[in-house]
């Protein structure tokens, strides 16, 4: 253990940058709007709190495979459609992406225009997919 304390006082300059990088990195996903749910806390803000899942892949991978129910509503038109989920407003919209990586930003839009209950499938369509959960092809 003094091993350690020595450490720090001998390389304070590398252990304060790392202690920033982690305050960055909290600062970040701080940031990502949408709380984290797991593909199997989807099913009760669905069925129990009347959510909605908004999947924004493109159309292909959409038809290739979705969650049963879900809109779909690509990425890059996620801004101009935003009145179709205007009655959800106030419910669970849990946003779905392919990985998980496109869905922070399409979270942070929906807060700034009101959406109280934003939710991120953690791991996208991929997670729902390798915990061999049903999709439904079109």
């Amino acid at each position: 253990m003094t091993d350690f304390f020595t450490f720090i006082g001998e390389q304070w300059l590398l252990v304060s940058l790392l202690i920033g990088l982690i305050y960055l990195l909290a600062f970040t996903e701080k940031r990502k709007s949408g709380r984290l749910v797991s593909s199997l806390q989807i099913a009760p803000l669905v069925n129990s709190e009347g959510g909605v899942v908004v999947d924004i892949r493109d159309a292909a991978d959409f038809r290739a495979g979705h969650i049963v129910d879900s809109i779909n509503i690509p990425h890059a038109k996620v801004a101009e459609r935003l009145g179709e989920l205007e009655k959800y407003k106030n419910n669970p919209v849990i946003i779905a992406c392919k990985m998980g990586q496109h869905s922070a930003s399409t979270g942070r839009t929906l807060k700034a225009e009101g959406f109280t209950q934003v939710c991120r499938l953690e791991g996208g369509i991929e997670d729902w997919r390798n915990s061999q959960l049903p999709l439904v092809k079109d």
